[in-house]
């Protein structure tokens, strides 16, 4: 596995961003999977990332660490959102998505989690940006 596909499945925080119904940048910190040729973004239909993606599905997203070299690196692509909302897949992805950041499922907040999500983000990236120093 190269270090951008290791990097991407290893971080916890990617920053989401979509475009809202005026045209601006609307910059949202998200929890999310990826799998090597997708990210997964568990969400809910009424929050303001799923309108904008409904009006424009063009996205972009970053991941990145570091303030002092040589410890900086970050990579960021755009690609096209689709939403899933199909059950049961969408419930079999948020899980898989929850418990990289849960033991368990059994926990309060995990399950208040997985209940809050309709649907799901999907992006195929489409060309990627890298950046180390």
């Amino acid at each position: 596995m190269n270090k951008r596909d290791e990097f991407l499945k290893t971080q916890k925080i990617l920053r989401l961003c979509t475009i809202d119904k005026k045209n601006f940048p609307h910059i949202t910190p998200v929890w999310y999977r990826y799998s090597g040729k997708k990210i997964h973004i568990g969400t809910n239909t009424k929050s303001q990332k799923i309108k904008n993606i409904k009006k424009n599905n063009k996205v972009s997203f970053c991941v990145d660490v570091g303030v002092n070299a040589p410890d900086i690196y970050g990579v960021m692509s755009k690609g096209i959102a689709n939403i899933i909302v199909e059950m049961p897949k969408t419930k079999t992805i948020a899980k898989k998505i929850l418990l990289k950041y849960f033991k368990t499922l059994e926990n309060k907040s995990a399950k208040q989690l997985l209940d809050d999500t309709d649907c799901i983000i999907e992006i195929i990236p489409e060309k990627f940006s890298i950046w180390s120093y």
